[in-house]
C-alpha cells in the first residue's frame, strides 16, 4: 500500500469511533504517527493500543481550550510538530431555537465550533509548510434541517471558517479543507434505528439509496490531508451520497406512467 502519511504527524479529534477511528486507522495503514484525542479516554487508549506504538492517545474536552492546548502540547512534546489537524469531534442537538436551552445551544457550539478554532489557534504555529488541515463540517452546514437550528449553526459557521482559514494561511503553505458528510453509519447516528421508519425514509431521500460508512469518510479525508490535494485549499467537499445534488422533488415516475418523449 501507499505509505501517503510515512512519518506524518498526524492530530485527530473525536479519534475514538466513527468517522474519526475510521480516518485513524487509515491513516496510521499508511504511516502517519498518529495523536489521538477524544472525550473517552479510555476509547481513544483503545484505539492506540490496536494502532501500536507510533500511536498516542489524550483524553480531551474540545469544548475547553485549556483541554484543547494541552493535547497540540502533547503531541508536540512527543514528536515537535503537526503535519495534519483533523478537527473531526463534534455533537448535535435536537430542538428549534424555542425549544433549545441557551446552555444546549452553547455547548453544541462550544463542541462544534469553538473547539476548531482553539485547535487551529495552537496547532499552525506548529505546523511546517505543506500541512494539511481538515474540518469535519456536515451538509447540514450547507442548508437547513428541521429542529437542528445549533448543530446548522455551527456547521455553517465551520464552513465559511474553513475558507477563512484557508485564505489566512495559504501563504504559510497551509491547506485547509472541509469534509461534509451526510447519513454515515457511527455510533451517533445508531439511534436512529430506533425510530420507526426513520432510517428507511432518510435512505430513501439519498440517491445511492444508503448511509455511508465511516471509512468512505476517511478515504476523502486523506486525499484532503494529502499531497494529492496540494493544490486544493479552501474547498468545501461533499461526500453524501448525492443527497444534496437532488431538488427534494418527488420522483414523478413512482406515481405515474410518464412517457418518455
Amino acid at each position: 500500500m501507499t505509505q501517503r502519511f510515512d512519518g506524518k504527524v498526524a492530530l485527530i479529534t473525536g479519534a475514538a469511533s466513527g468517522i474519526g477511528a475510521a480516518t485513524a486507522r487509515l491513516f496510521a495503514s499508511e504511516g502517519a504517527l498518529c495523536v489521538l484525542a477524544d472525550i473517552s479516554e479510555d476509547g481513544a487508549k483503545a484505539l492506540a493500543a490496536e494502532l501500536g506504538d507510533s500511536a498516542m492517545a489524550i483524553a480531551c474536552d474540545v469544548s475547553k481550550q485549556s483541554d484543547v492546548d494541552a493535547m497540540v502540547q502533547a503531541a508536540v512534546d512527543r514528536h515537535g510538530r503537526i503535519d495534519i489537524l483533523f478537527n473531526n469531534a463534534g455533537i448535535g442537538s435536537f430542538g428549534t431555537s424555542v425549544e433549545l436551552t441557551a446552555e444546549a445551544w452553547e455547548t453544541v457550539i462550544a463542541v462544534d465550533l469553538h473547539s476548531v478554532f482553539y485547535a487551529c489557534h495552537a496547532a499552525i504555529p506548529h505546523m511546517p509548510r505543506g500541512s494539511a488541515i481538515v474540518n469535519t463540517a456536515s451538509i447540514s452546514g450547507l442548508g437547513g434541517d428541521y429542529r437542528f437550528a445549533a448543530y446548522n449553526a455551527a456547521k455553517g459557521a465551520v464552513v465559511n471558517y474553513t475558507r477563512a482559514l484557508a485564505v489566512d494561511h495559504a501563504r504559510d503553505g497551509i491547506r485547509v479543507n472541509a469534509l461534509c458528510p451526510g447519513l454515515v453509519d457511527t455510533p451517533i447516528t445508531a439511534g436512529f434505528h430506533d425510530i420507526p421508519g426513520l432510517k428507511e425514509d432518510w435512505t430513501r431521500r439519498i440517491p445511492m439509496g444508503r448511509a455511508a460508512q465511516p471509512e468512505e469518510m476517511a478515504h476523502v479525508a486523506a486525499f484532503l490531508a494529502s499531497e494529492a490535494a496540494s493544490y486544493v485549499t479552501g474547498s468545501i467537499i461533499v461526500a453524501d451520497g448525492g443527497a444534496t445534488a437532488h431538488t427534494g422533488q418527488p420522483e414523478i415516475a413512482q406515481f405515474a406512467d410518464i412517457p418518455t418523449e
